[in-house]
């Protein structure tokens, strides 16, 4: 989806016609500048432009149909960029999770990406040396702490989990028992609670299923749960890539790498 100056055709009467203007199916200068506005009243960039993101958020309160409630996505464009295995369940996110718009499945791909180590990873890593615990958790070690606790995971997560989350204290364990899982790290067994009303599965008592059989699936719905799809909708600039990943991360963490990946998923399902 892609409507600027120029364009002609039903969708732009279509759009034309929610905008309140006279449907002619030309899209000119008055159009524009009636888009302009409208992304500038709801938070986009004023550009003129209607792709992917300002048409769904244009439609999203109309009634259901295929044009606006999303957009095909070729998936055989990321053979050989992801694995077959990551391919085959997208699907499922497209229609449960809302991630029905090539430009959403990009960020999302993106940061998902970057989180797992290119989808390698799908168990938090909390192997830290002291110098680590120092760095990456400073607020629960002290020098004295750290020599004690480094290289021992188990004792890592029970303690910087413990207490939060609705994660017992450190004693129970439950900060390494519900770790992060799956490729956007679900962690905390809160979120392991809802992660199994929404998918009818005993994540309390199996964790592990998290990694091993929803990854890709617990990455959505922390996507949708958290409404950061109204972030990726926003566009491809680096500021919106940024935004999103303060949302996942909490800062700036392997910005570079977020931007390399989101450009590289943009440019093959744009």
């Amino acid at each position: 989806m892609l409507l600027k100056l120029g364009s002609k055709g039903d969708d732009v009467k279509k759009l034309q016609e929610k905008l309140g203007l006279k449907g002619d199916g030309s899209f000119g200068s008055n159009t524009e500048k009636a888009v302009k506005e409208w992304q500038s009243k709801n938070g986009l960039i004023s550009d003129g432009i209607v792709g992917d993101g300002t048409w769904l958020k244009i439609f999203e309160n109309s009634s259901p149909d295929k044009s606006t409630n999303s957009v095909k996505i070729d998936l055989v464009k990321l053979k050989g960029h992801v694995t077959d295995s990551i391919i085959n369940q997208i699907p499922s996110i497209i229609e449960k999770f809302n991630c029905n718009t090539p430009l959403r499945l990009a960020h999302f791909l993106a940061q998902c990406g970057h989180e797992s180590g290119g989808f390698k990873s799908v168990t938090e890593n909390l192997n830290y040396s002291e110098k680590g615990l120092l760095k990456t958790f400073k607020k629960y070690f002290t020098p004295e702490l750290a020599k004690k606790y480094a290289k021992k995971p188990e004792m890592i997560a029970s303690r910087v989990y413990a207490n939060r989350m609705d994660n017992g204290d450190e004693a129970s364990k439950e900060g390494w028992k519900f770790r992060g899982r799956g490729y956007l790290q679900c962690t905390g067994k809160s979120n392991y609670k809802l992660l199994s009303q929404e998918f009818g599965v005993d994540f309390l008592s199996n964790p592990d299923l998290v990694a091993t059989d929803y990854p890709l699936a617990s990455a959505g719905w922390f996507f949708n749960r958290n409404k950061l799809w109204s972030i990726c909708d926003k566009g491809i600039s680096n500021d919106v890539v940024k935004e999103l990943t303060k949302r996942i991360n909490g800062g700036d963490n392997g910005i570079e790498d977020r931007l390399e990946k989101f450009n590289k998923f943009w440019s093959l399902l744009k």
